[in-house]
């Protein structure tokens, strides 16, 4: 079973909306970030707050749950403010940090380390990227960022 994740811009209160919909990238501005989960959102936090690890993930809980079983987390507003700041010089920086922690560790075969590494860490910049564009949009808009999941 696949798990769909959108990453959307949204004014605060319409998380439940947002939670309730079954194709938000059609209603909101935002991305597809396959793969993402809790712990890859509590890892980009830490790196970016200087928070713990504990701290972030209470900050990541679920603050919706629709009976479709779509699950929305909103994106602490701190993660938001410095993805919205940083250049593509951070960002790339942010990639190289982001893929060498276990949240974001890509399975290696002998002789194929460097290459995997060096797409992972393209993965991420690229995810980075998208998500910086995006929280760039939120910020000029009063908008928070809220990530929805649900099974497909």
């Amino acid at each position: 079973m696949a798990i769909v994740v959108n990453i959307v811009a949204a004014d605060e209160d319409e998380f439940v909306t947002l939670g309730e919909s079954m194709r938000p990238l059609d209603q909101w501005s935002g991305i597809e970030a396959p793969g993402l989960d809790t712990g890859k959102i509590t890892m980009l936090h830490c790196l970016v707050s200087g928070d713990e690890y504990d701290i972030a993930l209470n900050l990541h809980e679920p603050i919706h749950v629709a009976e479709t079983g779509a699950i929305v987390i909103r994106i602490a507003d701190a993660v938001l403010e410095k993805l919205a700041a940083y250049n593509e010089e951070i960002l790339s920086q942010l990639a190289v940090e982001l893929a060498a922690t276990k949240d974001f560790e890509v399975e290696s075969y002998e002789g194929f380390n460097e290459q995997l590494e060096a797409s992972a860490q393209e993965s991420v910049h690229a995810l980075l990227s998208e998500l910086a564009g995006l929280a760039r949009l939120a910020d000029s808009q009063g908008q928070a960022l809220f990530v929805w999941m649900c099974a497909e």
